[in-house]
């Protein structure tokens, strides 16, 4: 979770949102020279790609109970006595 009075919550953006966000702010680091402007868009970039970060692991996670899901289920069909 990010505290950044500049920064909503992002949960309303899409994943290609986030990534073209991400895109976006590595682009402005690297053409920026001053360096109190590089150390604030790496902060930003940081809260994005964290971001990102954790809806792929929310999505492994659903993945992952899918597949646990499936794998119980075939086990409930065969029935070997």
């Amino acid at each position: 979770m990010h505290n950044n009075p500049l920064i909503n919550d992002l949960s309303h953006l899409s994943i290609n949102e986030v990534e073209e966000k991400i895109i976006v702010l590595q682009r402005r680091y690297f053409q920026a020279t001053n360096p109190s402007v590089q150390s604030q868009l790496l902060h930003y970039l940081n809260i994005y790609k964290e971001e990102m970060s954790t809806r792929r692991a929310k999505e492994m996670q659903k993945q992952k109970q899918i597949q646990d899901g499936d794998e119980n289920s075939l086990d409930n069909l065969i029935n070997i006595s």
